[in-house]
């Protein structure tokens, strides 16, 4: 007699039942391989999340070079423009030259210590830092050599408070300069914001009488080419410049070879996963083929009195898919659980993730199905005669 659906559960669910130990066992193994994975997955996501936060507090990732020279000429503007024509797969390039004057910032009393630079045109597209007032400078603003500047947001809330800092003067190492635009705070080596300042590069020359540049920064189209770029932006700048000392470096290479060692210890994490999964379907091999064996008789009874080999197929499958899911959603709730407890304690960015915790879940049904099917097979095939007999 052919069972409904609705039948073939409750018969599965009474197996389970009827003997805890069996389910007990089951269960907890599929638990502690679903942990396994579910837990380095999480590790995972948040490393990811923490490079990913160092990354939005820095600039554009980009490749700065600079070069020393004790003889013979230094870098110049034109040097930018033969980078400019030389290298590929760039998306934008700029040159900058620290300020040699009092780094001091004065508006009516307020005073601050910002780092500031003197910059060419394209400098807010090699940065990426966004806009958050005003404007940055035009073409206009270099042409005439006007004493504008642009301050970042810490600079601004230091100096003017709740003050519109837009159209304002302020004055560094005695000399005026119109505040013309507010641009995002960022980072590029860590540590904490002092505030920065940019001038256009031509009224820089034209204060020092230098038309030399400090350094390049290039950035690339995409971060994967940041190593290939700086390798040849500096073999370039080495031919130009023979007798003098051309360094290269990135601006998010502490971050590169972090992520370097994060996704090393994910893999390794990803194995002691996989191989507790694995474990895990080995104990469930044991158990269904030891539960086969016990209800041997049951199983010819119920052949004998009209159960297919279907039905028979689909309950030892059922049992596994229930057991797994019970033992699969109870490791996820417990490592969310004890995750949220690590990341209140300590200051890391966690968010529960669907895609990881349904990843955990269909590996525990995997494996969880796959390991009692040849025993579900071998139990199907049993001929009903025998079974009885046994």
């Amino acid at each position: 007699m052919a069972l409904s659906p609705q039948d073939l559960i409750i018969v599965t669910c009474k197996s389970l039942t009827g003997n805890w130990v069996r389910s007990g066992l089951t269960t907890f193994g599929v638990f502690m391989g679903v942990a396994a994975v579910n837990a380095t997955l999480g590790v995972a996501d948040i490393s990811r999340a923490i490079l990913g936060k160092q990354l939005a507090e820095r600039e554009a990732p980009q490749v700065s070079i600079s070069i020393w020279s004790s003889e013979g000429r230094e870098p110049k503007l034109e040097d930018m423009e033969f980078l400019r024509r030389s290298l590929k797969n760039i998306k934008a390039i700029s040159a900058s030259d620290f300020f040699r004057f009092d780094s001091k910032v004065i508006y009516q009393n307020q005073e601050g210590e910002p780092q500031i630079q003197a910059v060419t045109q394209d400098y807010i597209q090699t940065s990426g830092r966004r806009i958050l007032r005003g404007r940055f400078f035009n073409t206009a603003d270099f042409d005439n050599y006007r004493p504008v500047a642009v301050i970042d947001n810490f600079l601004a809330s230091k100096l003017f408070k709740a003050e519109n800092p837009i159209g304002k003067i302020i004055f560094t190492s005695g000399k005026p300069f119109l505040v013309a635009g507010v641009i995002e705070t960022k980072q590029n080596f860590g540590g904490e914001p002092k505030g920065y300042l940019v001038i256009p590069m031509s009224t820089y020359s034209s204060m020092t009488g230098s038309q030399n540049v400090t350094s390049f920064d290039i950035r690339p189209e995409k971060i994967e080419q940041m190593e290939n770029l700086k390798q040849e932006a500096e073999a370039l700048l080495k031919q130009r410049f023979p007798a003098a000392d051309v360094y290269a470096w990135a601006n998010i290479d502490d971050i590169l070879m972090q992520q370097q060692i994060v996704d090393m210890a994910s893999r390794g994490l990803n194995a002691v996963g996989v191989i507790a999964l694995l474990i895990s379907g080995v104990g469930i091999t044991n158990i269904t083929i030891a539960s086969v064996i016990e209800r041997t008789s049951e199983i010819g009874l119920r052949r004998a009195i009209g159960a297919t080999k279907f039905e028979i197929l689909m309950q030892f499958i059922l049992e596994a898919t229930i057991l797994s899911l019970v033992g699969g959603i109870a490791a996820i709730g417990t490592v969310h659980g004890l995750t949220l407890g690590v990341t209140t304690i300590f200051p890391l960015p966690y968010q529960f993730e669907v895609r990881t915790a349904t990843l955990s879940l269909a590996s525990a049904l995997l494996v969880g199905v796959g390991a009692c099917f040849i025993p579900a097979i071998r139990a199907s095939e049993l001929d009903p005669v025998k079974a009885l007999r046994e």
